[in-house]
């Protein structure tokens, strides 16, 4: 989630463009609405992962020993749809890093992901092996040496099993990044955006019949449809609607249903395709009234903050939040003891904003760029 991305929290830059097919729109102030759908999408994730998934609604299960529609039925029913809050860090996700991207370089673009992503994946990562370690018996605890890959982010690249779950969708969206760093090298247009997501939307649409896994493997076409989605709604934010972008949209969202009922049939198992189709499809809708300007004039100052805490939540919550529960499960009404699990996650998630993202980040952007600087003076 952001899973997992940039925030979308920048004015828009006055760029030179080159007779878009449609009108530039005016620049418009920071999308305050943007940062909290992706605080209500982390909040959706963690609830189902505490009471709403497959696995702890299994008799005898790990975190709660017994299962959650039996314990809290009504928090359950809502709960298990929570896992959608996925699908909408990465339709988020494509129009954050479109925008954030546009006039940028290649390198430019590559700092502001390792400074972004890196420093609270690092903190995930010691913070939920040291709770493992700490309190045995829910999670098993991987060898060292997969730990200590698991810092590159790339494991699942080498068919490592991840610290923590929930860290595989770092793994889309980094290929989404080395996509769409094609288009970054060559200059953001309207013209070059659209003709990369119809590119990658063929890609995606080939790859489960082409049986090539090189294609599979680039396409994603598990997560293709909702990033391309973020992409047509920011080209609809920065130069105003047209049938075409309608079209990407539409194509986006009767492939998304598909990959929602795919994903319901082979991992949740919990939650029915109707309901999930609806919230896919309200979150659409309001993703668009955001693209259009319809929210313009949300800008509650502590949205910003709502929206720096959704990448630390997400990415410490579900191995140590279960495990949390699994030795608190007694102690209080199991209801509560999810919401004060959540809240003691919030205050952990800005604790790591304002302690370790901030100034991490502020010491891998010097270093990163006088390293390019080196690079430039040698070549």
């Amino acid at each position: 989630m952001s899973v997992m991305v940039d925030r979308p929290t920048q004015q828009l830059r006055k760029v030179q463009v080159r007779r878009p097919t449609a009108p530039l729109r005016c620049e418009r102030p920071r999308l305050y609405a943007i940062d909290g759908i992706r605080l209500l999408a982390a909040l959706m994730v963690a609830v189902h992962h505490y009471a709403g998934t497959w696995r702890v609604n299994q008799p005898g299960n790990a975190v709660w020993d017994r299962p959650a529609s039996d314990i809290m039925p009504t928090v359950f029913r809502f709960a298990s749809y929570g896992w959608i809050g996925v699908e909408i860090f990465f339709v988020i996700s494509g129009f954050v890093i479109c925008m954030s991207c546009w006039g940028r370089s290649p390198r430019q673009f590559f700092v502001s992901r390792v400074i972004r992503l890196y420093p609270a994946y690092w903190f995930g990562i010691v913070f939920t092996t040291a709770v493992v370690v700490a309190l045995p018996g829910v999670w098993d605890r991987l060898k060292l040496r997969d730990i200590l890959l698991n810092l590159t982010m790339l494991q699942s690249g080498s068919h490592v099993d991840s610290v923590d779950g929930v860290y595989w969708t770092l793994w889309s969206e980094l290929r989404f990044y080395l996509l769409f760093l094609v288009v970054v090298a060559t200059g953001l247009t309207y013209r070059k955006v659209v003709l990369f997501c119809c590119v990658w939307g063929a890609a995606a649409m080939l790859a489960p019949v082409a049986e090539f896994h090189l294609l599979t493997l680039a396409a994603n076409p598990d997560g293709a449809w909702f990033f391309i989605a973020g992409l047509a709604l920011y080209l609809m934010h920065r130069f105003g609607q047209d049938l075409l972008l309608w079209g990407i949209l539409a194509l986006c969202w009767l492939m998304g249903q598909r990959e929602l009922g795919i994903r319901i049939d082979e991992v949740e198992h919990v939650s029915g395709w109707r309901g999930s189709f609806l919230i896919f499809t309200a979150f659409l809708l309001a993703m668009v009234a955001i693209a259009l300007g319809a929210t313009d004039r949300i800008r509650w100052k502590w949205l910003v903050t709502a929206g720096a805490l959704t990448y630390p939540l997400y990415l410490t919550h579900y191995v140590a939040g279960t495990t949390v529960i699994n030795r608190l499960k007694d102690t209080m009404d199991a209801r509560l003891l999810v919401v004060s699990v959540i809240a003691g996650f919030m205050v952990l998630s800005w604790l790591v904003h304002r302690f370790v993202e901030r100034p991490v980040a502020r010491v891998l952007k010097r270093g990163l760029d006088t390293s390019f600087a080196r690079l430039r003076n040698a070549a």
